[in-house]
């Protein structure tokens, strides 16, 4: 009898993901104040997240700002509500999505009034804001896919800083294996055709087996396209 398949072992439904929450240095969320100015205090690094953070002093207190690519130390950042239309807004300042200019890059947008920065936020990011309206804002996300936001969400003008950090090789499968394991990401992931028969559909000599699988297939036989009206290139 043959053992089950690594499909089979995780189980239906099993849970494949768990956000190391712990192992996050703070929570980023932007200041609830509408208007401020604070200085650059220092650059700190999380490991769990790709880009670095920055300690901003607002009204004697600090906050923890993602950092925008080209901001030091004893830079100034603005939080303002209105920006004037002759000046371009510098970079790092947050700005509701209706007072940055078409063109400009932004990063950190919220996705709806007051709920905090959650999109954009990979080291090297950055959207660009292609028109603005009476009540909506279109933005050009990473993926080159354009969103609708609503006028009033917050983001911050610039490039997520980090950009870089995937420039340097790992070298040894040491470091790779830490690096995914911060970020809870499967490792080492190993080809399908590369195994054996018995751990995989595609495993072995079966080269030619169909992908198509049935929508109500248990969990060991629903490998590859699933419920798939069409495969294969479009001709």
């Amino acid at each position: 009898m043959g053992t089950p398949i690594i499909p089979q072992r995780r189980g239906k439904g099993s849970l494949t993901y768990r956000a190391r929450s712990h192992s996050f240095l703070t929570k980023l969320t932007y200041p609830s104040f509408k208007e401020g100015l604070g200085i650059v205090e220092d650059i700190v690094t999380d490991r769990s997240r790709g880009a670095p953070l920055l300690i901003v002093k607002f009204n004697n207190k600090s906050h923890y700002v993602l950092a925008c690519e080209g901001i030091s130390t004893k830079d100034s950042i603005f939080i303002k509500e209105k920006q004037d239309k002759k000046q371009k807004p510098a970079i790092g300042t947050i700005l509701p999505l209706s007072q940055i200019p078409e063109g400009m890059p932004v990063f950190n947008i919220e996705s709806q009034p007051n709920g905090n920065g959650k999109l954009i936020r990979g080291c090297g990011t950055f959207g660009l804001v292609v028109s603005r309206g009476e009540n909506k804002v279109v933005v050009k996300m990473p993926s080159k896919k354009q969103k609708v936001f609503n006028p009033d969400c917050r983001a911050t003008v610039g490039v997520v800083a980090g950009g870089k950090i995937t420039s340097k090789p790992f070298l040894k499968a040491g470091n790779k294996f830490h690096k995914m394991k911060v970020k809870s990401k499967k490792y080492p992931r190993i080809s399908p055709t590369n195994m054996n028969a018995r751990d995989h559909k595609y495993g072995g000599q079966n080269f030619g087996k169909q992908k198509t699988v049935s929508r109500h297939a248990p969990p060991g036989r629903k490998i590859g396209s699933i419920a798939a009206k069409r495969s294969g290139k479009k001709r």
